[in-house]
């Protein structure tokens, strides 16, 4: 017999002994799967035999798995495979309590799975992430009796609200991270938002589901890059009770100081439904938010298309956001564009300009299709600092009511068409260098124009 073997074969054999060697299930390290019993020890021990080899990939096989706080070191694969689902604990207590990362001395709840000044990490596979958020949800309801009447009814209640002190576990946030790979797997039901990457570079979150039902699961953002750069979300499907996508860089004097803007964002190739807003930038931007491109989208019965928002104090600009080649059905706003997000006062109230006040500049809007509409948009600004240089470019909008432009300069509409049911197609207020030969309608009212300016009587 001819034992010599081709030097490919025994390459592969040897690469293929070498993997194998580097993976780590946790059920070798006690996880029994059964949904019942806690595996956060199981999780632990994997992750520190993989970090002692140097890396590797922890396998979660398939079963149910109940965890607290998972936390992820450099070069580690969390593999969670088809038929496998992790399931956040319900109880507060397997959430250790973490320093913010701002600065302030505040503790905050560990998320499920999370690391810090890690690099390249990835969490993959086909299987599934359950926050099991509806306990959460219901806590947040009886914490809040002046939003959600009639509040706590028994001790049982009162005893369920005081667990928030720590407020709740996101599902998956990385802090000061390198090379943060998310792909493939379903999340759903995050006790609050589901991807929340801090302070990181280079993330690529890819290919990946997220749902939590939209009528009560409060605050579950779908991913919030926060103070992140060359960040890429593509080809997700994302139907939540909050924000689908939300870009943020800290809030008002902390994040200012922090000075760490959302930069180098690409979101492409992916399905928005439900949430409040599809693409939303704030309110917490103090950091500043550029370098934005949204493009290929779908958003379906979303609250808004592109959300933008922040107010007086926060101060940080936005600046540099690209939004092409979008379709939205049942979206009541397409756009809302503001700097007036929840200030009091007025719109032609005039401040002192300082570092709390907010900048928006920038923004370029093409190929967009929105069908459905309430309001055909809204561009909001501050007597003290106008929005400026906005473009839409071949637009068309189905709505009931026109766009509004209000403390704003340099708009332009090219090539847009605003129909509405009732009202001019363009409202403007308080703006200069607005723009709208090239805007026009297929439904005209008689003796209404096509463009209002509401500062003539």
């Amino acid at each position: 017999m001819n034992l010599k073997l081709p030097l490919l074969f025994l390459v592969a054999t040897t690469l293929s002994c070498t993997a194998s060697t580097a993976v780590y299930s946790v059920r070798d390290f006690g996880a029994v799967g059964d949904g019942v019993a806690l595996e956060t020890k199981a999780f632990e021990r994997a992750v520190a035999a993989a970090v002692a080899a140097g890396g590797g990939m922890v396998l979660v096989p398939p079963g149910r798995y109940l965890t607290g706080t998972i936390e992820l070191r450099s070069h580690i694969t969390l593999e969670i495979a088809g038929g496998a689902t992790i399931l956040g604990s319900e109880t507060p207590a397997d959430y250790p309590a973490t320093m913010s990362v701002w600065g302030d001395d505040r503790e905050v709840m560990a998320p499920l799975i999370y690391a810090v000044d890690a690099e390249n990490i990835t969490v993959t596979g086909r299987g599934t992430i359950d926050g099991q958020g509806a306990v959460w949800w219901k806590r947040v309801r009886l914490n809040d009796p002046r939003k959600f009447p009639p509040g706590p009814q028994s001790d049982a209640e009162r005893a369920e609200a005081l667990k928030l002190a720590r407020g709740r576990p996101h599902m998956f946030r990385p802090v000061r991270c390198k090379d943060v790979v998310l792909e493939h797997v379903n999340l759903r039901n995050s006790a609050e938002w589901h991807v929340h990457p801090m302070l990181c570079e280079n993330v690529r979150i890819d290919g990946i589901t997220i749902n939590a039902p939209a009528t009560m699961a409060h605050n579950t953002d779908g991913i919030n890059p926060e103070s992140c750069r060359n960040v890429q979300i593509l080809n997700c499907r994302i139907d939540t009770g909050d924000d689908c996508v939300t870009l943020k860089s800290g809030l008002n004097e902390l994040g200012r100081r922090m000075g760490r803007p959302d930069e180098n964002i690409t979101i492409a190739n992916c399905v928005m439904r439900h949430g409040h807003g599809g693409v939303t930038i704030g309110s917490e931007m103090s950091g500043g938010v550029r370098n934005v491109v949204v493009t290929n989208c779908v958003f379906q019965e979303t609250d808004i298309g592109i959300r933008i928002k922040s107010q007086r104090g926060r101060g940080g600009v936005v600046e540099g956001l690209n939004v092409s080649n979008i379709v939205m059905t049942g979206v009541p706003s397409p756009f809302t564009i503001t700097t007036f997000y929840s200030s009091g006062g007025k719109p032609e109230d005039v401040c002192p300009v300082d570092e709390g006040t907010p900048r928006y500049r920038d923004f370029h809007f093409s190929a967009i299709t929105a069908r459905g509409a309430k309001s055909a948009g809204s561009i909001t600004g501050l007597r003290e600092m106008l929005i400026e240089n906005i473009t839409f470019t071949d637009v068309q909008i189905d709505a009931q009511t026109g766009f509004t432009v209000t403390n704003a300069r340099d708009i332009v509409f090219r090539d847009v068409r605003i129909n509405t049911a009732n009202g001019s197609a363009l409202v403007t207020k308080n703006s200069s260098a607005v723009d709208a030969t090239r805007l026009t309608t297929a439904v005209a009212h008689a003796n209404t124009p096509l463009v209002r300016d509401a500062d003539q009587r």
